[in-house]
Parts: structure tokens; C-alpha cells; sequence
């Protein structure tokens, strides 16, 4: 039965190619679209589940009074596995700046680089190609690597016991290789070194303090534990308990998040990069199910359209003996066939477009062909949208009466007008709210690229100091005042575009000693606010004039009205900053230092006396001479360390990757999502012009124009298309708006934008409609009527 049904299947679709095409084609386009954001989606929603352990990993978070903070101390975890049970392991990750590694001739500066306990590999499953998991991080001199680093540095040769030389000082042997860390993982690292080597340098390390923030601490809990929110509720009081026993009066709340979890939940303070975003995930999964819809819409109008030209068949079949039920299944034959044919069409285009659609979406997605799984899934989708988009067709086009069939009257059976309107309206509703999204997330990003940030952002470039630059500041900042290139130059501890140290040790008179805010603090010198273009609203600047500047602190217009003060009053103020007594000299207008998503944050700026980078404003097209200035500085200075710079706007740029990366891939797909709705509506105004063939001729004999016929046709379209205007534009005033409240800044949403996407759906409506309509119009009118 089913073979037949299958044969009469592919008779129909070779009969009316045109049909076939359009249907198949629109299908394929909506099944490719939708399976490439479900791999996007399902990418996202696969962060860390490859651990073994992965259910029983949490990451001990904290939360201040006004600060969300990813960071944790180096004391906690073992106190924490001291005395509570449920925890089995703990370890801690340092987040290591830069280092430079070299092996003989070989010399590289790597930033992806950790510090991390022992216990590393027990609680984490990153898989280890070579040397010992248990021992790989025991000594104080050893060094973990992935096989990128291990052919980078040693090529074909086993690294196993060879010598890296880190930042040309210390020896570290390799005691292990580990395979490229996958795509989908939270922690992204070339090189991991033992803790305890870090604990040479770093304070908090000796000491297992439970108050200063600078790791990532996580606990693997052991398997009996049933992670219930209760249960979890009750794990974090107790954390919370033992924790003011160790720091009481520090008002701070510790949250243990599951560690699939972390790369999309809300983002953190001190989150490494690529963090996601669950807003965008659930935005793609909707837009990917809209696109599908509009396919299944596609082949729901143009089967009802149809109907007359089966309807006969219906007839005959019902007459020789079938029943409603063989006819639905015939025909829900037809629409499973003809989508898995749209699948097998659409599986060619995932294929021969994915590499772009990893490029757009800066991801390394991939199909696996051999996943049995996958096939699966994607039969699923194929049979679910075969029987979606055939179900209405199918019960009813098996409804039609044989007598009134094989009597001519087919017209009388055109009760489905209503339906296919309305699907007409779904349609266009989805691509008005997908024009308009498309429209409000370029300008947001026009907005985000274009906002001044409260500085100059532009030939602004910055080269970090590195080895033996930082005790030769003085001959540095000589060599630099002596080339005019290089002259323009400011000292800063930190970029504004990564700024990561704060403190609650800040005091001032009249502070409430309750109060706990947390301050980021960014040291500048006295040519920071000349060199980046910043607006002092009271006070000055520092100066070498006044040799207690050293002692002194400039703050932002936020910090002022923390304070309580305005900027005026702010000035002569004394501030305590880590104990350091001081004098409010100078308040700059605020700066965006942190991505337009948060709002500005009160800034201490003291005196910087120690380094960090050098910040140089180019002079107009002298940009390639200065970085050949600066690379002699730098090697005159710092011969054993190679020369890096960067460019801070485009470190302004990299903070909005993400949004950009989300436009790109919502814009595709809202033009993909319209060029379906076309497809089918250039069908449907194909198929309605055929049926009125014979009202064209007669209308054109009694003297109607091209024009007129035009409007006729088009006037029931655009009647359809006004109404998904209506129901379109609050739909996607309430999407648009709230996806603009994530930010701190952004556009205002006018008027305007509903205006354009509404006369751009109406335009691409008419442009689709209308070579049909003008086509049916200018044929001869005594050749159609002679059609009849």
C-alpha cells in the first residue's frame, strides 16, 4: 500500500514541477536553516558535559552587595573539604598572565595559560595523550601542555621531560600532554603549571586567605549527594556558615554553580572569555522554529490551493471503494516523501555551507555522518514536518464529496479560503517581526560601534610591558619622550577595556561602615586624561608640579556620587584607599570601562608608580611608523621578549564579538525566513492567477487595463499582508524591547522602525505578486478565454 502511495507521490511531483520545486525547495531551505541553528543551539547547550564527573562539579561563585563575582578565595576549598563530608574533591585555577616559553631557538608569548592544584586532572576529564595523570601536577617545576603546544614547540619529537624555559628565568620540565581542549569547554588554556608554583609570588597562596578573590575554586561533590535544589540550598548555607566563622562581618553570599551550567548563566565578574548567553540560545531556538513553520505553512497553502486539481482523483478513488482514512494516509505519504526528499536536499546545504556558518558564528560545529543518532534526529525532524505540514491538506482534501467532485463542482469546496488566508497572515506576521528585529539589532550595534565610550578611542595603541621593561621604567619613559612618534604617551596598570581589579578596602568620611560597594581601581600616570581625549569636569589632572600626587587620587563622576558629593565638592576630599591615606585632586566625566550591557561603575584612579602598559596616540597616518618606534623601544629595552602591541578600539570591538556574532546569524536567517514566505506566496499568486484565467480574458474585453488586472490580483494579498502588520508590530515592540533591557545603554525603538519593516513586508509582498499578476494580465485575452 505504501509503495503504491509512494509511486503516485513521485508521479505528482514530476507532473507539476513548478509546484514540486517551490514546495521542496522551500522545505529544504527551512529544514537547513532550522538544523544549522539547532547545531548552534545545541553547541551552546553542550558546554562541559564531556567530564565524567560533570553532574558533580560545581564552581564556588560569590555575590557581593552590587557585584556578581566568578573569582573565590585561595583558602576556601580546602577549609571547606575539612569539614563538610559531601565534598570529595576540590581545586582551584589561577588564571595566569601572559608567560614566555622557549625552547632553544623557539620563543612564544602565551596567554592562555593556568595554574591549578594537583587534584586538576582528578576532578576535571581532559583527556591526557601522554604522561602520568596522577603526578602530572605534583612538582613545583612541572608543566602540562596540549598537543598544539607540544608539535608547536617540539614538532614530531615526544615532549615528555624536555625543558621549557618560562619567561627566560625558570626551568619547567613536561610531565604531560593533553589533547586540544574541545570547543564546547568553559575553561580554555594552552599550557597549565602546578599551582605550587605560583605560590612562590602569590601572598594569598601561603597564607590560604578566605578574603581576598583572585581563583576559580570548584568542589566535586560525591555521587550519593542528591542535587535537589533543597538539597543544594542547604549545602550553600552551610558554606555560607563556615565562611563567616573564618571572615566575619564580610557581607558576601557564595552560590555553587553546576558547571555545565556556568557558560550560560549570567555573565561574572572575572568570567574568562566566550562566556554565552541563554537569551540568544532561546532566540535562535524560536527563530528556528518560526523558519520551520513558515516551510510547513508553505506546503500547507499550496496543497489546499491545489485542491481542484485533485479533486477529481479524490472523486474516483472514493467512488471505487476508499475510505477517508486510506486517503488521509495517502496523502500523509505524499507529505512525508516529500520531505525527506527536502531533507536529504537541505542535509547537502548544511553540509556545503556549514564552514561559513562556523566562520559567521565563530564556532567549530561539525557532522558527524556516521552518528546514528544524528540520522535519527534528523528523520525525526523530517517526519514531524512531513506530517505537520501535511495534516491539514491531507484531512481536507479526503473530506471532498465524490458526487459534487465528479459533477464539476469543485468551486462550492473552496471553504479552505479562510485557512490559507490565515496562513498567509502567520507568515508574514513572522517575517514582519524578523524585518524588525533585523532592523533594531543593526542599529543597537551601529549604536554600540559608534557610541563614545567618554575617550578617544581612535589611534589609541598600546604595548604591554613585559620581562625587563618593568625595572627600566625610567630609560622607557625616556626613549619614548625622545622619539615624536612615541611622545604621546600614557602609563596605565590596566586597559579600560579589561578592567578586573576592584576592592571593598575604600574609605571615606562619612561612609556608612555597614555599606560594602565593591571599586575597580585603575592606576594612571599624569598624561592619562591628555593622551586619551578625557573631559576633567573639577579639579586637574595629576602633574609632576605637585610632587604629593603621588599620594593623591583622581575618580570618576559615579565614584563622586557614591561618595554623596557632586564633582565640585568632591575636590580636597580625603580617600583611603588599602590603607593608603590620600587627597581627591581631580574628577574625570564617566568612561565606559566594562561593556554597554552594564552600567558605568564608581573608578579610583591613583598615581601609577609601578607600569603595566604603555598607551600611545599615533599622530594621523603615521600609525605603521610608530609601531616600528615602538618595536625598537621594546627591543632595545627588552631584547629576550618578542614585541606586542594592539590597537584599543579594536579591543572595543572584541567586547561586542558576541552581539555582532548574534546579528550576523539573526540576520541571515531573517532573510531566509522572508525568502521562504516569498517562495510560497509566489506560488500561491501563480496557482490564484491560473484559476482566474478566464476573469482575466472577459475583464480585459470589456476594457480593463494591465494595471487594473494587477490590483485585482494583488488587492486580496495586500489586504492579508495589513493584517500581519496589525498583529506584527505590538508582537515585536514586546520582543525587540526586551531584548534591549540587557542593556544599560542602547537605542529607543521609534515609530520609524515599524513604519519601514511594515512597508518593506508590503513591498516584498507586491514585488513577489506582482510578475504573476502582470504575466495573467498581458496574455491574450482570447487565448484565455479559449483555455475554458
Amino acid at each position: 500500500m505504501f509503495k503504491t502511495y509512494f509511486k503516485l507521490a513521485y508521479r505528482n511531483i514530476i507532473k507539476d514541477k513548478a509546484y514540486s520545486f517551490i514546495n521542496i525547495t522551500g522545505l529544504a531551505i527551512g529544514l537547513a536553516s532550522s538544523i544549522l541553528i539547532l547545531l548552534w543551539v545545541q553547541n551552546e547547550l553542550s558546554y562541559d558535559k564531556f567530564h565524567k564527573n560533570a553532574d558533580q562539579i560545581y564552581r564556588i561563585a560569590v555575590d557581593f552587595n552590587d557585584t556578581k563575582s566568578a573569582d573565590n578565595s585561595a583558602g576556601m576549598p580546602g577549609g571547606l573539604k575539612a569539614e563538610l563530608p559531601v565534598i570529595k574533591n576540590t581545586v582551584r585555577i589561577g588564571k595566569g598572565t601572559p608567560v614566555l616559553l622557549a625552547t632553544g631557538s623557539k620563543k612564544f608569548d602565551e596567554k592562555r595559560v593556568f595554574y591549578a592544584d594537583a587534584s586538576f586532572l582528578d576532578v576535571f576529564s581532559f583527556p591526557l595523550v601522554k604522561g602520568d595523570r596522577t603526578t602530572a601536577l605534583n612538582g613545583v617545576d612541572g608543566i602540562l601542555i596540549t598537543e598544539e603546544m607540544a608539535t608547536k614547540y617540539f614538532g614530531n619529537q615526544d615532549p615528555i621531560g624536555k625543558i621549557i624555559r618560562i619567561d627566560n628565568k625558570d626551568n619547567a620540565i613536561v610531565t604531560g600532554v593533553l589533547a586540544n581542549i574541545p570547543a564546547n569547554s568553559d575553561l580554555q588554556f594552552d599550557v597549565v603549571l602546578p599551582m605550587a608554583a605560583l605560590a612562590k609570588s602569590f601572598a594569598d597562596l601561603k597564607t590560604n586567605t578566605w578574603t581576598n578573590f583572585n581563583l576559580f575554586d570548584y568542589v566535586q561533590l560525591d555521587k550519593s549527594f542528591n542535587p535537589s535544589v533543597s538539597n543544594l540550598l542547604g549545602l550553600e548555607k552551610q558554606i555560607n556558615q563556615i565562611f563567616q566563622r573564618h571572615s566575619p562581618g564580610t557581607k558576601a553570599f557564595f552560590k555553587l554553580q553546576p558547571l555545565t551550567q556556568i557558560h550560560l548563566a549570567p555573565e561574572r565578574l572575572g568570567d574568562l572569555p566566550g562566556h554565552g548567553n541563554a537569551q540568544y540560545v532561546s532566540i535562535f531556538l524560536i527563530v528556528a522554529i518560526l523558519i520551520l513553520v513558515v516551510a510547513c505553512i508553505n506546503f500547507m497553502n499550496l496543497a489546499t490551493a491545489r485542491s481542484a486539481r485533485r479533486a477529481k482523483e479524490i472523486g474516483l478513488r472514493k467512488v471505487a471503494g476508499a475510505v477517508r482514512g486510506q486517503l488521509i494516509i495517502q496523502f500523509l505519504s505524499e507529505s512525508v516523501f516529500i520531505s525527506f526528499l527536502a531533507l536529504f536536499l537541505a542535509f547537502g546545504i548544511v553540509i556545503l555551507f556549514l564552514p561559513v556558518f562556523n566562520e559567521l558564528a565563530n564556532r567549530k560545529l561539525s557532522i558527524n555522518v556516521a552518528d546514528a543518532k544524528l540520522w535519527l534526529s534528523l528523520a525525526g525532524i523530517a517526519l514531524f514536518t512531513g506530517l505537520i505540514s501535511g495534516s491539514y491538506p491531507a484531512l481536507f482534501l479526503s473530506g471532498f464529496n465524490p458526487v459534487k467532485v465528479l459533477k464539476g463542482n469543485v468551486k462550492s469546496m473552496g471553504g479552505n479560503l479562510l485557512f490559507r488566508n490565515a496562513l498567509v497572515v502567520i507568515q508574514f506576521t513572522v517575517s514582519i517581526v524578523l524585518l524588525v528585529g533585523t532592523v533594531v539589532i543593526y542599529n543597537q550595534l551601529k549604536f554600540i560601534r559608534e557610541r563614545n565610550p567618554g575617550f578617544e578611542k581612535a589611534n589609541l595603541l598600546y604595548m604591554p610591558m613585559t620581562g625587563d621593561t618593568w625595572h627600566k621604567l625610567d630609560a622607557l619613559k625616556n626613549e619614548l619622550k625622545a622619539d615624536p612618534l612615541t611622545s604621546d604617551f600614557a602609563l596605565i596598570t590596566d586597559l579600560p577595556t579589561n578592567l578586573g581589579g576592584w576592592t571593598f578596602d575604600v574609605k571615606w568620611d562619612g561612609k556608612d561602615p555597614r555599606s560594602q560597594t565593591s571599586i575597580p581601581v585603575m592606576a594612571v600616570n599624569e598624561d592619562f586624561t591628555h593622551v586619551f581625549r578625557m573631559k576633567v569636569l573639577a579639579g586637574r589632572s595629576f602633574s609632576k608640579a605637585f610632587k604629593t600626587d603621588s599620594s593623591s587620587y583622581m575618580i570618576n563622576e559615579k565614584m563622586a556620587k557614591v561618595m554623596g558629593l557632586s564633582a565640585s565638592t568632591a575636590i580636597g576630599k580625603p580617600l583611603t584607599l588599602w590603607g593608603s591615606k590620600g587627597t581627591i585632586v581631580g574628577v574625570v566625566k564617566d568612561f565606559n570601562f566594562k561593556p554597554i550591557q552594564q552600567a558605568i561603575e564608581p573608578l579610583i584612579l591613583p598615581f601609577n608608580n609601578l607600569g603595566g602598559f604603555v598607551v600611545v596616540r599615533t599622530l594621523p597616518g603615521k600609525t605603521s611608523a610608530t609601531i616600528q618606534a615602538l618595536s625598537k623601544i621594546s627591543q632595545e629595552l627588552n631584547p629576550a621578549y618578542p614585541f606586542k602591541f594592539d590597537f584599543l578600539d579594536q579591543d572595543l570591538a572584541n567586547l561586542y564579538k558576541g552581539e555582532q556574532q548574534m546579528g550576523n546569524i539573526f540576520n541571515l536567517f531573517a532573510v531566509l525566513g522572508i525568502f521562504i514566505s516569498c517562495l510560497g506566496l509566489y506560488g500561491l499568486s501563480a496557482f490564484m492567477a491560473e484559476q482566474r484565467t478566464k476573469e482575466i480574458g472577459v475583464r480585459k474585453v470589456l476594457g480593463a487595463s494591465v494595471l487594473d488586472l494587477v490590483y485585482i490580483l494583488s488587492s486580496g494579498i495586500t489586504k492579508l499582508i495589513l493584517v500581519a502588520i496589525c498583529i506584527a508590530i505590538p508582537l515585536s515592540w514586546y520582543a525587540v524591547n526586551n531584548w534591549l533591557a540587557g542593556f544599560a545603554y542602547h537605542i529607543n525603538v521609534g515609530w520609524l522602525v515599524f513604519f519601514i519593516a511594515a512597508v518593506s513586508a508590503l513591498g516584498i509582498a507586491w514585488l513577489t505578486v506582482s510578475y504573476e499578476s502582470v504575466k495573467a494580465a498581458i496574455v491574450n485575452p482570447i487565448k484565455s478565454l479559449r483555455t475554458e
